[in-house]
């Protein structure tokens, strides 16, 4: 019997609005990822791709199986825990008598709720050291986004989330040995790899490697220079 799904749902929009998606990924107890899928919703908002991502997780996963969201939409966390009882009370007004916005996904989503185990879990977003699985469903939503095209799979084929530079990251969450730095024969960044992947010479790196841009992808920085 399952114990506990770990689970994290995220949403995009190119333009905020613009052309939006959204995606999750479910993963065991571990936080060991098993499948994902990801959707695209056309023109519309960053928050109602982020609405959806719940919804679309709340609806793949099994109600009876405690369940841990992590996420990085304040929004969404807020709407569900700290709003949603507020808005019903004032038949979904706000606390300025104004419609709550985005009413009928988060009425969907307060019925998927309804009777389950459910804890959200805020995890920042694009952090060096951030949260693994928040990053793959960062990735996965915003390739839907951009190409308007849903997608799914299992921990076979998981969305490559983008390497992120420490540079962008805020300076409490930075680490001196993941800097981006630049190498004495070039103009390139290096930067500690988030995860293992493979360089477009076909040599596999681990995470933690420092790695840099090579042609379209990131490798080993001699790699860059021939």
């Amino acid at each position: 019997m399952v114990d506990r799904v770990i689970a994290a749902c995220d949403g995009a929009a190119k333009g905020n609005p613009g052309p939006a998606g959204w995606a999750y990924v479910v993963a065991d107890g571990a936080a060991v990822p098993q499948r994902w899928e990801s959707g695209a919703l056309g023109h519309s908002t960053n928050n109602i791709g982020e609405l959806t991502a719940l919804q679309q997780l709340l609806t793949a996963t099994d109600p009876g199986v405690p369940l841990e969201v992590r996420l990085d939409s304040t929004y969404t966390r807020d709407a569900v825990t700290k709003w949603l009882a507020g808005w019903k009370r004032n038949g979904w007004k706000t606390a300025a008598g104004k419609p709550v916005a985005n009413q009928e996904l988060i009425q969907r989503i307060d019925a998927l709720l309804d009777g389950r185990d459910v804890t959200f879990v805020y995890v920042p977003a694009h952090q060096v050291d951030g949260d693994p699985l928040n990053a793959i469903a960062d990735k996965a939503a915003s390739d839907a986004a951009r190409t308007q095209q849903g997608a799914a799979g299992t921990a076979a084929d998981l969305p490559e989330p983008d390497p992120q530079s420490a540079a962008a990251a805020p300076a409490k969450a930075r680490r001196p040995a993941r800097t981006a730095t630049k190498p004495a024969g070039g103009s390139s960044r290096t930067l500690a790899a988030r995860f293992a992947g493979t360089c477009p010479c076909g040599r596999a790196y681990p995470k933690g490697e420092t790695i840099t841009k090579v042609g379209s992808g990131w490798g080993h920085p001699e790699c860059a220079k021939g």
